[in-house]
């Protein structure tokens, strides 16, 4: 996946400083300036179509830590104020995202990426393939609820116009960020452009990933045989890209049994939250934990409050390029999301009529695969521009792939999104809503909502789950009957070519081929409901989901993290955590969230130091013997916990990711799983397995080959920017993924994993919230906010919200700017 390169300079942060450039345009106010209309003005498009910019006005208020709160009278001043604060922090990785939605990589970067040989030119062939087919402005031309209401319209031309008067204002020769000064690939944007990247968001769990695969795809040659055609895509194939990358890739690798599932990009959350019988105060609770990559431009999450006073008033967090907050609250409801078990695509298998790799059969019929021919524009070497032409094939089930394209078979794909530009009608509405009935009535209505759970609670201190996601209307007799099984080169698939195969469709849903509302998982409690991307079957152990369709809970058992989150719920509750009185306040609830627990730890380190006081030298996985007396003593004094100041914890998570390289968990899991105790089983850890022995054998060998004692701090060795981290992935809750050099280096490398908290009580008095965007509001490493909030999330402390105007107007560092088109 690609990253952000470095910076070689500070960007300038004083508001002064920037008005220095756009003085004649910009005004600044006091906080309680009254907005004022102002001639329109205009920007030029790509291919010369002019952008509206006319009659916006917007107030954006920075508070602690660079967070905008945008102020406007209508939708497209409120959209207008977002899109220019967006482009003030995250110029460059919108302009990016824009040159790989048209399909202009190979143009601007050349045909090859970091991705590998012709990765750009792929993607290029899938995005310019869209473009002509006029794919989103199809969906576009449609009317509410299938197309985007007014207000959403008004607000996403509001958006394009403020993004392109910053870029106006600035110029591109003058942008704070070195890795996109002055480059040609940064130009105004256009509401399709927009459009364009709320509908990747919504296909990055099936058709996005396999973006290139799609791009790449070709019949094989004469002479192939049943063998792949050649040339195939490596599977992690996407777009490279000078700042945040392009989505990273999926696999069609072979999944499990009766599952046809893609293996996309890591997207994973917690999320709970807690009613009235939870609390000890009565009032409701949520609290949000995505996890998602930290250096991959359209998931990242940028922090804003969006107000027009009486019609909207909703402060959380987006993903980067789309118009609203998508998890987050309001006066008097609060939500979040995590990603959804369920499956959102299926694979097709097609079965090729002989001699023809580009028709297939289906109910004995021959059918032609569908040619769309793509002119991609591509620079060589020596920067000079061609034309290729390229053929994109589609089937009546979607999109054919490259990889496993043989004489006999190819694969398809169909995307339960594919025709989902309802999102942010969902989601704007969602933000309207007053209570959970309003949230519930705006989901059922949009059907929007693409790849996640939602968990909900409302001042009335109930709270509510749902799977409303886009899910393929599969019955269990169709996944038993139609799923062919897997092999060493082909993914478990449906079979192509029967109609009988084919998605259903239910009355009640807006579009055919998915399941509608009266199908979908729905719990409502006064205690609480939780979900760490675990099946909906354990929402709350005590009103267990079940009966549902298939494609809902692939596989009901649970993982640690789940398992974990449900026991910190019940200890919570009943006092035994060590936080206190029994019941959830807003401190015992923060401090759930970054308590660092190890389940993996806590239910197996003891095994572990008991295996290796029985057994101090072990042979490691390169049968030589090591001494791990040390490492012994290190375990035996951790307290199981992953802050970054834990000693102990590093050479767990290094011990852990051996042990999985073992082998199957269930093999050297001391109690096995258990159907009748889901919620504690599998645990502990076998210590006479030798597989676990020379585990921690290899686990020590690695510390010192990397010169490092066992007991070295996780912070030492897990970091962003230089920032000591908390969190593992092998059993924590709070999930994080890093390196020493993570956010450092040109381009930086990668992290994954907890992105934004938001832990929020609606009382009767209104919602007093904190949060933390982890990796900051910037992408910029010049930016003083690229990396301010993980030094507090390395000392577990939250920001306050500022929610109200008079909290906004209290912050003595406020600093506000009134925009006039």
């Amino acid at each position: 996946m690609g990253e952000p390169r470095a910076l070689t300079k500070r960007q300038r942060h004083s508001l002064s400083g920037r008005l220095a450039a756009v003085a004649a345009a910009l005004c600044l106010t006091s906080a309680t300036v009254a907005l004022l209309p102002a001639p329109s003005s205009a920007a030029t498009g790509p291919g010369g179509e002019t952008v509206a910019e006319g009659g916006h006005t917007a107030r954006i208020s920075r508070t602690e830590y660079g967070i905008p709160h945008i102020l406007a009278r209508d939708f497209g001043g409120l959209g207008y104020g977002y899109g220019y604060a967006f482009a003030q922090d995250n110029v460059c990785e919108l302009a990016d995202q824009v040159v790989t939605l048209r399909g202009e990589r190979s143009r601007f970067f050349g045909p090859d990426g970091e991705s590998g040989e012709g990765s750009n030119l792929a993607s290029d062939t899938y995005y310019k393939g869209q473009r002509s087919a006029g794919t989103v402005q199809r969906l576009l031309d449609r009317k509410a609820p299938l197309g985007p209401t007014t207000e959403l319209r008004r607000m996403v031309e509001g958006y394009a116009a403020g993004y392109n008067r910053y870029l106006r204002d600035t110029g591109v020769g003058k942008l704070p960020d070195p890795r996109c000064k002055g480059k040609p690939w940064v130009r105004p944007i256009t509401p399709l452009d927009l459009w364009s990247v709320v509908y990747d968001v919504n296909r990055v769990t099936a058709e996005v990933p396999l973006a290139p695969d799609i791009g790449d795809a070709k019949p094989p040659t004469a002479g192939a045989g049943g063998t792949e055609a050649p040339n195939a895509p490596d599977s992690k194939g996407a777009a490279p890209s000078e700042t945040s990358g392009a989505m990273a890739g999926a696999s069609i690798a072979p999944g499990a049994p009766g599952t046809q599932g893609l293996a996309t990009a890591d997207v994973g959350s917690n999320g709970w939250a807690l009613g009235r019988d939870a609390t000890r105060t009565g009032n409701a609770m949520v609290l949000a934990n995505p996890h998602l990559p930290w250096t991959v431009g359209n998931f990242r999450f940028y922090q804003v409050q969006l107000t027009i006073p009486g019609t909207l008033d909703v402060s959380g967090a987006g993903l980067y390029g789309t118009p609203l907050v998508e998890i987050g609250h309001n006066q008097n409801l609060a939500w979040t999301h995590t990603a959804s078990d369920a499956q959102h695509a299926s694979f097709y298998a097609l079965k090729l009529v002989p001699g023809d790799p580009t028709s297939y059969v289906v109910d004995g019929k021959a059918e032609r695969m569908k040619r769309r021919t793509v002119p991609v524009t591509v620079r060589d070497e020596n920067g000079e521009l061609s034309t290729v032409d390229r053929t994109l094939y589609t089937s009546r089930f979607g999109p054919v792939l490259s990889s496993a394209w043989t004489t006999k078979t190819a694969y398809a794909v169909r995307d339960a999104n594919a025709d989902n530009l309802r999102s942010m009608n969902a989601w704007l509405a969602m933000g309207k809503a007053h209570n959970l009935a309003q949230l519930r009535t705006a989901q059922n209505t949009y059907q929007g909502i693409p790849w996640t759970y939602t968990l909900a609670a409302d001042t009335s201190g109930g709270t509510y789950f749902t799977d409303s996601s886009a899910v393929p209307h599969l019955t269990d007799a169709q996944l038993g009957r139609c799923t062919l099984p897997a092999d060493a080169e082909t993914p478990a698939a449906l079979d192509g070519s029967t109609s009988s195969c084919a998605w259903g469709s239910d009355p009640d849903a807006l579009v055919p081929g998915v399941y509608g509302p009266s199908h979908q998982p729905k719990l409502s409690r006064t205690d609480y409901v939780a979900n760490s991307n675990n099946g909906p079957q354990y929402t709350n152990p005590e009103a267990p989901l079940t009966g549902l369709p298939g494609v809902y809970d692939i596989d009901p058992r649970l993982d640690q993290r789940p398992q974990l989150g449900l026991r910190m719920i019940a200890q919570r509750r009943d006092g035994t955590d060590g936080l206190g009185a029994p019941g959830f306040t807003e401190d015992t609830l923060r401090a759930s969230m970054l308590g660092n627990r190890v389940l993996s730890a806590e239910t197996g380190r003891d095994d572990v130091v008991d295996m290796c006081r029985t057994h101090p030298s072990l042979t490691a996985a390169d049968g030589k013997e090591v001494d791990v007396r040390q490492a012994c003593t290190t375990l035996a004094r951790w307290d199981t916990r992953a802050d970054a100041t834990s000693r102990g914890a590093a050479l767990w998570i290094t011990f852990y990711a051996h042990l999985l390289g073992e082998g199957p968990p269930d093999a050297w899991h001391r109690v096995p799983y258990d159907p009748a105790q889901p919620l504690t089983t599998p645990r502990g850890i076998n210590g006479d397995d030798v597989r676990v022995q020379r585990a921690l054998a290899s686990a020590v060998q690695d510390f010192a080959a990397r010169d490092l004692p066992v007991d070295t701090e996780l912070g030492a060795v897990q970091k962003w920017a230089g920032i000591p981290l908390p969190g593992c992935d092998v059993g924590c809750f709070d999930v994080v993924e890093a390196g020493p050099d993570s956010g450092t280096g040109t381009p930086p490398a990668g992290a994954f994993g907890t992105s934004f908290l938001m832990a929020v009580e609606l009382t009767a008095d209104g919602p007093r919230a904190h949060t933390l965007l982890t990796y900051g509001e910037s992408a910029n490493p010049a930016s003083p906010h690229y990396a301010d909030q993980t030094r507090l999330f390395s000392r577990k402390q939250w920001v306050t919200e500022r929610f109200t105007q008079a909290e906004i107007a209290g912050d003595p560092a406020l600093k506000v700017t009134t925009l006039h088109s």
